[in-house]
């Protein structure tokens, strides 16, 4: 893949906390801009909700904070894509999937939620809510008219919580091995949740020790699938490793998935959903799926059986065919 097809774009969710997407369009874009969802002063050089602006250079893209249809109205063209990574990751996992989305014809947004990638990392908003909130924002200062919001593992959780806050602005949803994470069914009490998935501690560590482990782990996956993952962390000079998002802000997240469960958020979900779990209809573990699916009002599910947790990474093509059904 080429980095040159990929433009940084940045979105002030709310003042002084920004987000930074990857946009990759249907033909190669050639600048940065920056996009304002128009709460609090925007900083110089970024686009305030509600101002449409198509700078010289670029390929004719227009951020703005409304929608050329409106909200709640698609308009005629390619279908837009949201795409929300999981928790402690980010945008650039998506890179595969957006390429094969882009070659059929439709452009898509791949976002770095606060504390991850190369987004801002505020003292706070490190919850479920605010993340969908942070979507709504986005999907409002960028003009995406009923965009496919598709999120993987906990960013599934998210998008599931934006469909049911916010009906109006997605057009279908896709959840990649998540939107059904509820971890009271998998713990008794969050002390035992918390010492289970507390991540370890990794800063320091060389960045070559990590690229050893990552392809050991993941034979299967490409070179850029692996040096995304690596993109978790932030390379320091001296060759070592630490993390983008703390532990604290981690366990935070993790705390706010366990008050908060996607079960009462599934059934107002007005739009067509897609499921893939990273499991197959036999496992465990699938009954969870499937009663996330009973529970939402228009759910199909296909399986990946054996796959891995990042089914985006593992299988981007087959990934970005199956998202590619819930166009309308």
């Amino acid at each position: 893949m080429n980095d040159t097809e990929v433009r940084q774009v940045e979105v002030e969710v709310e003042p002084s906390v920004r987000l930074s997407l990857r946009h990759r369009a249907t033909t190669r874009p050639s600048t940065t801009d920056t996009a304002s969802a128009g709460r609090g002063r925007s900083r110089p050089g970024t686009v305030s909700a509600g101002q449409d602006v198509s700078r010289p250079g670029t390929t004719g893209a227009i951020l703005s904070g409304h929608g050329t249809a409106g909200p709640g109205t698609r308009a005629s063209g390619p279908t837009p894509f949201l795409l929300v990574h999981g928790l402690s990751s980010n945008a650039r996992l998506w890179d595969e999937v957006a390429a094969a989305l882009a070659a059929a014809g439709h452009p898509s947004w791949a976002v770095d939620l606060r504390g991850h990638g190369e987004s801002d990392a505020p003292e706070s908003g490190y919850d479920t809510g605010t993340a969908a909130a942070d979507l709504a924002a986005v999907i409002t200062a960028l003009g995406l008219a009923r965009p496919v919001v598709v999120g993987q593992s906990w960013g599934g959780n998210v998008v599931v919580r934006l469909a049911a806050k916010h009906p109006e602005l997605p057009g279908a949803i896709g959840l990649v091995d998540g939107g059904w994470i509820d971890l009271h069914a998998t713990f008794p009490d969050w002390q035992s949740c918390e010492q289970a998935l507390r991540p370890h501690d990794i800063d320091g560590r060389p960045a070559a020790a990590m690229r050893q482990w990552l392809a050991s782990g993941h034979p299967d996956w490409s070179d850029t699938a692996r040096e995304a993952t690596l993109a978790n962390m932030r390379l320091r000079p001296d060759g070592t490793v630490e993390r983008r998002l703390t532990i604290p802000n981690h366990l935070e997240i993790l705390r706010s998935m366990w008050d908060g469960p996607p079960g009462p958020d599934l059934p107002l979900v007005a739009v067509p959903a897609l499921l893939l779990p990273a499991l197959g209809p036999q496992d465990d573990r699938a009954e969870q799926v499937r009663r996330a699916a009973a529970a939402l009002p228009d759910a199909t599910v296909r399986w990946y059986p054996g796959g891995d947790h990042d089914l985006h990474a593992q299988h981007p093509d087959m990934i970005a065919a199956d998202l590619l059904s819930l166009v309308a």
